[in-house]
């Protein structure tokens, strides 16, 4: 729905009185960049822990918005929360960690006021070593310039990927892909894709589907078992999209390991669904792979 689905997803943020409802309330908005969320998301940062970092991270995608005034906004609330003392510690992290991306004039101010904070945590974010190396290989990607090393990308991911930008991320993915098919080295190839897989689990960690296609055009496509990592992020974001590229890697790769993962997502999907063998989308599985169909099913719905 986009745009469209702005106004009722505020209105359901404002009535839930769950956390994971907030939660996902908020990594939707996230997605869609609204100047409407500004306001939700800087009443999410007084919030609990985990609804004050999707809080924050909806307020970092609104800071390269076209409307400058949305832009201000929302750097005026990260950085408020990241030098708020009566803030929780949790909450100034957060905000601080969704600043990384910022001008090099404006953050250099950020940190010049962290430096004299009481909590060690916070003041540790002032050091200009601090997360250095991740700092300057997250503003590389921004140019799309990745690391010749693929360890060195995976740290970044490991400390950028929970706040990124969704978008930022789906682009990612799309630019390791590409590395990936270009590297001659078997090893070296393998390791760009543990790369990929590690971001696809981070997406899923934060409940994205922005890359889910690229989960199964690699499912689709494959002539041997993939990381468990894109199995991992299947499991939990999968949906009936999934099931017949999961049937595809369930014939092409003779892999008893593979199978039992496989069969195990697709098993997962279909009771999540709420799929029975009558659906549409398991009529073509069992036509196109019949054999394959009757073991994935085993144990599904009837």
């Amino acid at each position: 729905m986009g745009p469209r689905a702005v106004e009722r997803l505020i209105a359901t943020y404002r009535d839930a009185e769950n956390r994971e409802t907030r939660v996902a309330v908020l990594r939707a908005l996230e997605g869609l960049a609204d100047r409407r969320t500004v306001v939700v998301a800087r009443d999410a940062l007084k919030d609990r822990e985990e609804i004050a970092a999707a809080g924050a991270a909806v307020l970092q995608s609104l800071l390269d918005s076209r409307q400058e005034q949305v832009a201000a906004e929302a750097l005026d609330a990260l950085i408020d929360a990241a030098l708020s003392r009566s803030a929780s510690r949790a909450t100034r992290l957060a905000a601080c960690q969704a600043l990384d991306g910022v001008p090099a004039d404006v953050r250099s101010r950020v940190i010049a006021a962290l430096q004299s904070d009481p909590d060690p945590d916070i003041r540790s974010r002032s050091t200009p070593s601090a997360d250095l190396s991740s700092d300057l290989v997250w503003r590389e990607i921004a140019d799309w310039k990745l690391p010749g090393d693929p360890s060195v990308l995976r740290r970044a991911i490991a400390a950028r990927a929970t706040t990124a930008p969704l978008t930022k991320l789906q682009k990612l993915v799309d630019a390791l892909r590409t590395r990936e098919a270009t590297v001659s080295d078997p090893l070296a190839r393998i390791e760009w894709q543990l790369v990929r897989g590690t971001l696809h689990q981070a997406l899923a960690r934060r409940g994205s589907r922005v890359a889910l296609y690229d989960l199964r055009e690699s499912l689709a496509s494959a002539d041997s078992a993939l990381p468990v990592s894109f199995l991992a992020a299947i499991h939990e974001l999968g949906d009936r999209s999934c099931l017949e590229p999961l049937a595809l890697a369930y014939t092409r790769v003779d892999d008893a390991w593979w199978r039992q993962q496989i069969a195990s997502a697709f098993r997962t999907i279909v009771k999540r669904e709420k799929l029975t063998k009558r659906h549409v989308v398991l009529r073509r599985v069992a036509k196109r792979w019949p054999n394959a169909a009757a073991e994935l099913t085993t144990g599904s719905q009837t």
